[in-house]
């Protein structure tokens, strides 16, 4: 069985479309009655003031008051009367004794007859206009009297038909419509035309779809936990959910619809982004405390219309990143450290085969002190595990790089110095990004050298301001840091180092973001033997304030 489909409603353009059509169509109906009806009124109006002038000119006549004297007014007036109707386009003058005996009229079977219609005003002297109907049918009349030396000897009436008026309005009404619906037509296709436009741009949906498009956006908008961020043709925001303004740290309460991007206080080279022509695909950016993956893609139509821009957030993942590229250093030095232990092992057992035993066991001995001794040289200066750890790490993979990674002596960290608030992962990405960055630049040089120095400085968990750092510091026998470049190389892509498969120039800048985070202070300088020295100060407390961070001098 095959229901009746239920007819979509009209759509929001066609709506508009058809309420302004009636709208136009009431509009000009209206003012065409009431032009009719004014056209009337002045028709009558205007019939009467040339009734009253021509009764008024017959009746200053002087040929008429002599008329009115002789025996047979008829016999002079009534050519005369007949003559003037003609001449005056009127329908009737009628010349009248004081009475209102005729003594003219259009029908002389009417002569000597009682006029019809009032004429006591114009007997005392005054001119009155009336629509009355009389033997010719309706007419808009005016009766004036005739007077000699102040005293009235015969009465002037002149009038014109109501229908003759009526004809001229007819043919006034005739243009009007005319030209109403001219404007209609006009008025009908101006209404589609800007309907045509909605309609394209409403994408032809009523009202009620409109709704739910508006609501789905809004719930869309509120349930998508990626930023989103949409930018108009001036690169102003035009939209930001919840997402967009928790990656991007704008506040909630903050309304920054039609703010400027660059105005956002964003990083720079995420504000580059944004403002870029060109589409961004996955570029990677941080901001104070997140690492975002940014995608662009522009919006146009003939013209740029404006940014639609999408946020990840990759912290954690480029976190986890941190701690795999680690994990895989440190697999490859226990890796090579196996493939050392094989050799040594089968050079003991070859002195043993040889029967030179005594040899044997001096040389294994050696090798266990030699390690022993560096273990007990990194725990000893740095008893905190992590650090601890992460050096050990560090060293055996820099001696498989042809580096010698060394401990000063003036390093001193001991166990449970660091505070709750110092996450060891920060710490992590700190120390590890800086050593690696300082092995990659001394990999070749003459005497490859990382030399690192850990301490804590002032009176730990002291009240002052000043007191309570953890130092870093990282030096390197590489070929240094431009001074022009002091800066820059925290900058997410910069490096002067052939880009990887996944990317550089992201290590400093994640070590910036950390300290920053921390409240801490992050330069670099000249080492004292060549090279690059960077130095992260990390107050153990929490300070009132953000201290900077920022490149010194060179």
């Amino acid at each position: 069985m095959r229901f009746p489909s239920v007819p979509r409603p009209r759509s929001l353009a066609g709506q508009l479309f058809a309420m302004q059509a009636v709208l136009i169509a009431v509009l000009v109906a209206g003012y065409a009655l009431f032009t009719y009806v004014s056209d009337q009124r002045q028709a009558e109006d205007a019939a009467a003031r040339h009734a009253t002038a021509v009764a008024r000119s017959i009746a200053d006549s002087p040929s008429v008051r002599s008329a009115i004297h002789t025996a047979d007014p008829t016999l002079r007036l009534q050519p005369y009367a007949l003559q003037v109707m003609r001449d005056a386009d009127v329908d009737f003058v009628t010349i009248m004794n004081p009475s209102g005996i005729r003594w003219t009229h259009p029908d002389e079977k009417q002569i000597g007859r009682h006029f019809l219609g009032r004429i006591g005003p114009a007997q005392h002297g005054r001119t009155f206009t009336e629509t009355y109907t009389g033997t010719l049918g309706p007419s808009v009349r005016a009766v004036t009297p005739v007077e000699e030396n102040g005293r009235v000897i015969g009465l002037v009436s002149a009038g014109i038909k109501v229908e003759a008026i009526s004809k001229r309005v007819r043919g006034q009404v005739t243009a009007l419509l005319a030209v109403a619906g001219g404007a209609l037509l006009l008025g009908a296709v101006g209404t589609y035309v800007v309907n045509a436009r909605l309609r394209r741009h409403t994408h032809g949906m009523n009202a009620t779809e409109l709704s739910q498009v508006h609501d789905y956006h809004e719930a869309t908008l509120h349930a998508v936990r990626e930023g989103l961020l949409m930018l108009d043709g001036q690169y102003r925001v035009a939209l930001i959910n919840d997402g967009g303004r928790e990656l991007l740290g704008v506040p909630t309460e903050k309304d920054v619809i039609g703010t400027s991007v660059a105005r956002l206080g964003l990083p720079a080279p995420l504000t580059g982004a944004l403002l870029a022509s060109e589409p961004r695909v996955d570029e990677v950016h941080l901001t104070a405390d997140r690492v975002l993956v940014v995608n662009t893609s522009p919006v146009s139509g003939g013209e740029r219309r404006g940014t639609v821009v999408t946020l990840r957030d990759v912290t954690e993942l480029q976190s986890l990143m941190g701690e795999l590229d680690s994990e895989r250093g440190f697999t490859q030095a226990l890796r090579s450290q196996a493939h050392e232990a094989a050799n040594r092992l089968h050079t003991v057992v070859s002195l043993i085969e040889l029967g030179r035993a005594q040899e044997a066991v001096d040389f294994a001995t050696a090798e266990l002190e030699l390690a022993q001794a560096l273990t007990d040289q990194v725990v000893a200066a740095v008893s905190e595990p992590v650090l601890a750890a992460l050096l050990l790490g560090k060293t055996a993979q820099a001696n498989e790089r042809g580096v010698e990674l060394v401990l000063s002596e003036d390093s001193r960290l001991d166990d449970g110095v660091l505070p709750p608030g110092l996450p060891a992962r920060d710490l992590v990405t700190i120390l590890g990004n800086l050593i690696d960055n300082a092995v990659d630049a001394a990999q070749g040089s003459v005497g490859a050298r990382v030399t690192v120095t850990a301490y804590t400085e002032g009176g730990v968990g002291g009240e002052s301001e000043t007191s309570g750092e953890l130092v870093l510091r990282v030096a390197d026998t590489g070929t240094g840091v431009d001074p022009a470049h002091a800066e820059l190389v925290f900058q997410r892509g910069f490096t002067t180092k052939p880009a990887g498969p996944g990317g550089r120039g992201l290590g400093l800048a994640l070590v910036r973001q950390a300290v920053h985070r921390q409240q801490g202070t992050l330069t670099v300088a000249e080492a004292d033997g060549g090279g690059a020295e960077f130095e992260v100060r990390l107050p153990l407390h929490t300070p009132a304030g953000p201290s900077p961070v920022s490149g010194g001098d060179v």
